[in-house]
Formats: C-alpha cells, structure tokens, sequence
C-alpha cells in the first residue's frame, strides 16, 4: 500500500483534521507501543500499519 492511500484511508475514516492527530498521538501495543508515524517512521510496511489501525480502532469492513 502507497503511503498516499493509507493517509488518505485514514482521512476517510478520521476526517481530514484529525487523521494526523491521531497518528501523532495514540500509542497502540498492537504497533510495539508506538504511534503510527512511529512504526512508519521505524520501517513498518503502511499497509500493516492500516491492518493494525482497523483492529484497534473497529473499521467497518467497508473502508478496510
């Protein structure tokens, strides 16, 4: 997964202000007790990163 699509998924789900905002600043166990710029930032693959964030945060299938 494009990093382009990820953020632009986690702005469909989050909206547009808040998307980075969560990104920043929830930890998550599920990512190694990192936020998900963090676990980007540490070379997790965007795609694992939005697996994770579907899990914790309870997408709905449709947006996963």
């Amino acid at each position: 997964m494009r990093l382009t699509v990820f953020w632009q998924r986690m702005a469909d789900h989050f909206g547009p202000g808040y998307a980075d905002t969560f990104a920043r600043d929830h930890v998550m166990a599920e990512l190694g007790g990192r936020t998900v710029h963090e676990a980007l930032d540490a070379g997790w693959d965007a795609k694992d990163v939005w697996r994770v964030v579907c899990t914790v945060m309870d997408v709905p299938g449709e947006k996963r």
